[in-house]
């Protein structure tokens, strides 16, 4: 899916211009430093609010997960961009053998 590349938010190959199932072509999911940086209003006067230091702590952890996937994420596109790369040239090769045989 589209949504996880590390390049330009509005960056689109066109296998993926289409958008993934129902999300609207403007969903962008959250990034890591987004929820870092997330900061929530104060709530009025005499009203009661969140405790600004549990929120942090909360919105740091779920950027720590998001880290963590991302990564992950990243080294499974490695490892297939290396598995697709390897048929590849097996591909290549077996139809190169294929053809030598032919002329003979």
């Amino acid at each position: 899916m589209n949504f996880f590349r590390r390049g330009g938010a509005h960056e689109r190959s066109p296998a993926t211009s289409r958008p993934a199932g129902y999300r609207s072509v403007s969903y962008h999911p959250l990034r890591p430093w987004q929820v870092r940086e997330r900061r929530f209003r104060p709530s009025r006067f005499g009203r009661r609010g969140l405790d600004p230091d549990d929120v942090h702590e909360f919105l740091n952890r779920v950027a720590d997960d998001l880290s963590t996937v991302y990564d992950a994420l990243g080294v499974s596109r490695q490892e297939t961009t290396r598995i697709k790369d390897a048929l590849r040239h097996w591909q290549s090769e077996q139809a190169r053998r294929r053809n030598v045989g032919a002329f003979r």
